[in-house]
């Protein structure tokens, strides 16, 4: 874990630095301008840390202030950097081939803070298309087919979430929206692929973000995996935060559904880098398996898919990468 956070510390300045010194570089032809610049860039870039690190001794009201700040801070962020890069890389071409006009040479202070601005723009127009995207989730139906001769089920209507990250910020409302889309599809069984709290019990419980998980229908019930952010926001806790919203939560372990299929669900690859324990392996969850039996695999990140296939899994399903959005 000290590993974790050291590394996540060292990028986390390092991007920050390296935005707040393009920024500053860009406001040359403003310089009355810097003082504010600082100011708003400290309190977004500090918010989150500020907000986790002293979550205690916050009001609630302010705890969800710096939260808000600092979560959209981070796509921020990201997007800046990507920004700042590509400019860079312009001027580094520039520098080497002269190809941009001569009236940006000439007038550079003043373009650097157009750049400076139309960025802003550009970043802040994403992340309000990528906040209504949030609140809207869509839903997407995939058909399959699992042939087993030892099966006697025809159809499963699964349902299956990922990366919810429930929080003071994707709050109960946009939970209650959710589970109310699951049920309209009247699924057999709800499955969570990881990642469904994105801060502490205690936090969750106090604010009762979670109370429309209870209010999910289902032929044979919900069940859930742990993800990264489980074990970042201490895995026990959060767990049994899960299991009493109703949410049979596997770890390292498997169920057989009404002699149907069976479910296999692994802890998070992260395990390890929070715990200091390994993860169980594939070969040892699939000991007391019926291969004659569908097999479904819920492991929240999507990687060695061959394994999976060569140890009999007929179908692994996966969340974290949040299909390519921040």
């Amino acid at each position: 874990m000290i590993l974790f956070f050291s590394i996540f510390f060292a990028v986390y300045g390092t991007i920050n630095y390296y935005i707040f010194i393009r920024g500053w570089q860009a406001l040359a032809a403003l310089p009355h301008l810097r003082i504010y610049y600082l100011i708003i860039f400290l309190i977004a870039s500090l918010s989150y840390l500020t907000a986790k690190f002293l979550d205690k001794f916050l009001t609630p009201l302010l705890y969800d202030a710096l939260l808000w700040v600092g979560s959209f801070w981070f796509s921020f962020m990201i997007y800046f950097l990507i920004s700042i890069f590509l400019i860079d890389i312009s001027r580094f071409i520039n520098g080497q081939l002269n190809i941009l006009p001569g009236i940006i040479n000439q007038h550079y202070e003043i373009t650097k803070l157009i750049l400076f601005f139309v960025v802003i723009f550009i970043v802040g127009i994403i992340n309000i298309a990528g906040y209504i995207n949030t609140r809207n989730p869509v839903i997407r139906t995939l058909p399959l087919q699992i042939q087993k001769k030892e099966s006697t089920i025809d159809k499963l209507n699964v349902a299956l979430i990922s990366d919810v990250h429930i929080s003071p910020v994707n709050d109960g409302k946009l939970l209650s929206k959710i589970v109310n889309k699951i049920n309209e599809l009247k699924p057999d069984i709800v499955l969570i692929a990881g990642d469904l709290v994105d801060d502490k019990a205690r936090i969750l419980k106090e604010r009762n973000i979670g109370r429309s998980l209870r209010k999910i229908k289902s032929k044979f019930g919900v069940y859930g995996i742990t993800g990264n952010h489980e074990f970042i926001n201490g895995i026990e806790n959060t767990v049994q935060y899960a299991r009493e919203l109703g949410v049979h939560v596997l770890r390292d372990s498997s169920v057989k559904i009404e002699n149907l299929f069976y479910l296999i669900g692994r802890d998070d690859r992260s395990k390890k880098q929070f715990t200091g324990k390994d993860r169980k392996s594939l070969n040892e969850l699939m000991n007391d398996v019926d291969k004659g039996l569908p097999i479904i695999l819920m492991d929240h990140t999507p990687l060695s898919l061959e394994k999976a296939q060569n140890n009999g899994i007929d179908l692994q399903l996966s969340g974290h990468t949040h299909h390519g959005q921040f």
